[in-house]
């Protein structure tokens, strides 16, 4: 147990500081009004990998549990951030900024589903 524990803190120390270096790129390089473009970015990639690599994982390779646990949930859970996602949300909204945060729920719900869909059907 406190093996698999320590697999999937290594690999959430890795997904948490990529997530931070993408996040810190996308926000000084691509600006886009009010819309949280890096945690979009960083959710939508992070669903398509963990399409991608849970069907590569699962069909191709036999990957040992505690390298799996490491991967889809050390590394792909701390990549991606649902109370980054949520958070933004609630600050759009106390900005009135209605609309946009009505497209980042619904636009992030679609686009995640849909990359995480690709990454599947990438691997058949």
């Amino acid at each position: 147990m406190w093996m698999q524990v320590s697999v999937v803190a290594m690999g959430g120390a890795f997904g948490a500081s990529l997530r931070f270096l993408v996040t810190r790129w996308v926000s000084q390089s691509l600006v886009w009004g009010h819309f949280p473009l890096a945690t979009f970015i960083v959710n939508v990639a992070g669903c398509f990998a963990f399409g991608l690599l849970f069907m590569v994982i699962s069909q191709r390779f036999a990957m040992d549990a505690t390298l799996r646990l490491s991967i889809l949930v050390g590394f792909l859970g701390a990549f991606t951030t649902f109370s980054t996602f949520s958070f933004e949300t609630v600050r759009l909204l106390q900005g009135g900024h209605f609309v946009m945060a009505f497209s980042y729920v619904f636009g992030s719900a679609l686009a995640c589903v849909t990359a995480t869909w690709l990454g599947v059907q990438l691997f058949r």
